[in-house]
């Protein structure tokens, strides 16, 4: 059997997939080695792991993972998998190698990923050969859920929001300054805080300063990212992740803005990632 992972900070998707190219589902949190050691890789895997397949029947480990962007970094994961999977083959990516594949496969094209962070790569059809840095949820993550959230916790905090968006976020989540500011520079996971926020987003999309907030996140995203790529305006591009998917509409539109076309629009990379290493 071989296993394959698309991990983001948030969520990680497996497929377990036999010879016979039967595959069973199963996730767990994010496992982004900036943010976890190799043995909460291991309890994780273990807790989530399906307990009607043995171990030892993996023989090969695809993992696409964000923030497995040095060697030092993949070691963690690879660690924290080989003490579960001690027998595997195990290859470590960046997920922005993954989404790459299941967007374009053996094709070139400019692949986005917009989920809890960002990031952006041009693929040549085999490998990631251009990239902007990622700088991540401090620093960068423009278009990203943590991005949105930010931008809406500030205009909160700073009481910006109009009045009745004001007051639909404290009935909804009853947060005082304090509170926030603790979750931000003091608890885990900072970043997955800062997403949440986009349910709020969501259900209030129709009132134009939420809009607004999506929109200026996106044109971020094409300042400080996608216009890097010199030829952004004629190459395919294709996005990832729940944040492209569900906020496609303001997406594109902000893409023709800025003369660019988003080709495709794909909300979980793993499908394509089992088609791509079928055997």
């Amino acid at each position: 059997m071989i296993l394959i992972a698309d991990s983001g900070s948030t969520k990680t998707d497996w497929r377990l997939i036999d010879n016979q190219k039967k595959s069973i589902s199963f996730s767990s949190n994010g496992l982004n080695p900036y943010f976890v050691d190799d043995e909460r890789v291991k309890t994780e895997i273990l807790t989530h792991y399906p307990k009607t397949v043995k171990y030892e029947r993996i023989e090969k480990i695809f993992f696409y993972g964000a923030g497995c962007s040095s060697p030092d970094k993949c070691q963690i994961v690879k660690n924290g998998l080989s003490k579960v999977f001690p027998l595997a083959e195990i290859s470590i990516y960046h997920d922005l190698l993954g989404a790459a594949r299941a967007l374009f496969f053996n094709e070139s094209g400019i692949a986005v990923i917009l989920g809890t962070g960002s990031n952006s790569g041009y693929y040549n059809g085999n490998a990631i050969i251009q990239y902007v840095p990622s700088l991540g949820y401090i620093l960068g993550d423009e278009g990203s859920g943590a991005f949105m959230g930010k931008q809406l916790l500030k205009d909160f905090l700073y009481k910006d929001l109009p009045q009745e968006l004001h007051k639909k976020f404290l009935k909804k989540f009853n947060l005082t300054k304090e509170d926030i500011l603790q979750a931000v520079y003091n608890e885990p996971f900072p970043n997955r805080f800062l997403a949440s926020f986009t349910k709020f987003l969501s259900e209030n999309i129709s009132h134009p300063f939420i809009r607004d907030i999506i929109t200026f996140s996106f044109s971020e995203l094409f300042k400080k990212q996608l216009c890097k790529y010199p030829s952004y305006k004629h190459e395919k591009i294709g996005c990832t992740g729940s944040i492209a998917y569900y906020f496609s509409d303001l997406l594109k539109q902000t893409a023709m803005n800025f003369g660019a076309d988003i080709s495709q629009i794909i909300e979980f990379p793993i499908t394509n990632l089992i088609k791509y290493h079928e055997y």
